[in-house]
């Protein structure tokens, strides 16, 4: 194997969803060309417990795959005055940061360092070090671990007229048009923070103005999967789309209840093929109390067979949901004990291996970009259940544009009224009884998301043309 020599650098909002994408991605490219060195600059937030498990376990399996992982010093965080929205405390908080990244850079430009820094990748919301990139002379990209859909209103926003974006956010059914989707979008469909707060969409507008600024745009798509939305980008800064990136493997390794994991596994060995639905809401997913009833008797009335992953809501904004300590607060007396050999109701699990399992045949799913890609990859029908973030937007692209799941809800999210368990019931029932194109169509899209990754294949020669971008500013 050559010795790297060329050095970059990955900057992540530190959550699963970013996070584990990226890695992936650098794995794909040391692999491809093992000249290249990936250090991650592993920022800290508090009550992360999944993403301090997973880079625990990534800096351990490491060293043979050209990757590595360095902390940087905790950064001050800004003060509550300034938490109107999320999206906004992250971003201030990683601005704090700019110091301590731009140290960790220099000292990896060290002249005892062999490997010379020529790529500082940013994501979605840590555009900030942007800056410290342009302040040391070093080509700057972009990852970004949604769809090209999404992409398309984060570059759009900051030229969007501001009387037509508040005229948005005020008329929930007020319909607009995005280049990247075919069919017209409503309000509805936007991202909480956007619709709820000022700062929220000034935010989302600033990172997306800023995306301009870069040498180029990695992707988390693939040209089969988004061909309308991924011609609409346009080529300044050109975009690779190079997906799907997906952690097949690792997953089990490092999640923190092995125990539940082995146990739905050996469950699941027991069941009819494509007999089982999985309903999950992803890593940041949970639902309140009165939802989880509603699809308590959901589940009931259809009698499908199923593996239910129910978690907590966070106790601050920042922090992910957890398990619940006794799931018998939270579900309807006797719930349990008259769906015992129906079904199991568990805390969280690796997504991947039970998608993986030949009884999982169909998918309550928030409409995450990697739950989707990765029900793509094993085949696996979406009914559309969104939380949070742009899922919204996915929700509809699934649906709408590419006709690839099935609808239970579009614009579901904090607030809206409950999905009921006579709509859950019918969902199920299309989802796993009445779904066969549905089906058909997901099945062919698994198969081209290998086929991409092959020699010659979308995604495969879109990274080499990144390679060669990477490499020939260096000569």
């Amino acid at each position: 194997m050559a010795k790297p020599h060329h050095h970059l650098v990955f900057i992540c909002n530190p959550a699963i969803g970013n996070l584990v994408p990226a890695v992936e991605f650098a794995v794909r490219l040391v692999h491809q060309d093992p000249r290249f060195l990936a250090t991650f600059l592993a920022l800290d937030i508090p009550g992360r417990p999944l993403v301090n498990a997973y880079t625990q376990s990534r800096f351990s399996a490491s060293p043979s795959q050209n990757i590595q992982f360095i902390a940087i010093p905790s950064a001050h965080p800004p003060s509550p005055a300034l938490f109107h929205s999320h999206i906004a405390y992250l971003s201030l908080y990683f601005e704090s940061y700019k110091p301590h990244v731009k140290q960790a850079i220099i000292d990896l430009q060290n002249p005892q360092n062999s490997a010379r820094v020529v790529g500082v990748f940013v994501d979605m919301f840590t555009t900030a070090f942007i800056d410290v990139a342009n302040d040391l002379q070093i080509p700057r990209y972009l990852f970004f671990a949604s769809p090209a859909t999404f992409l398309s209103l984060m570059v759009q926003l900051p030229e969007m007229d501001r009387d037509r974006v508040e005229s948005l956010i005020r008329d929930s059914d007020a319909e607009f048009a995005l280049p990247s989707f075919a069919h017209s979008l409503t309000s509805s469909l936007l991202p909480s923070t956007v619709l709820k707060t000022r700062d929220g969409l000034f935010w989302y507008a600033h990172h997306g103005r800023r995306y301009g600024e870069t040498n180029g745009v990695v992707i988390n798509s693939f040209a089969e999967l988004e061909p309308h939305a991924l011609s609409s980008l346009g080529e300044i800064p050109p975009v690779y789309a190079v997906g799907p990136l997906l952690d097949l493997g690792g997953p089990a390794q490092w999640q923190p209840s092995r125990a539940t994991h082995q146990s739905v596994l050996k469950w699941l060995d027991g069941q009819p093929e494509r007999s089982v639905v999985l309903l999950s809401f992803g890593s940041m997913g949970s639902l309140d109390k009165a939802q989880i009833r509603e699809i308590a008797f959901g589940l009931e009335r259809a009698r499908f067979r199923f593996v239910w992953v129910v978690r907590q809501p966070p106790k601050s904004q920042l922090e992910h949901p957890d398990d619940y300590s006794d799931l018998d607060d939270v579900l309807p007396d006797g719930f349990v004990t008259r769906t015992a050999g129906l079904g199991l109701v568990c805390g969280w699990v690796p997504q991947v291996s039970i998608l993986s399992h030949g009884a999982i045949g169909g998918f309550v799913s928030h409409c995450g970009w990697n739950s989707i890609l990765e029900s793509l990859w094993f085949g696996v029908p979406i009914a559309t259940w969104p939380v949070y973030a742009e899922q919204q937007m996915n929700a509809f692209e699934m649906v709408k544009e590419l006709e690839l799941a099935v609808e239970l809800r579009l614009d579901y999210r904090e607030g809206s009224k409950l999905v009921t368990a006579e709509e859950l019931e019918t969902a199920l029932r299309r989802l796993m009884d009445g779904g066969d194109e549905v089906r058909a169509r997901v099945k062919r899209m698994g198969e081209k998301c290998r086929t991409v990754l092959l020699e010659n294949g979308s995604s495969y020669t879109a990274l080499n043309s990144l390679i060669e971008k990477l490499t020939a500013q260096i000569l």
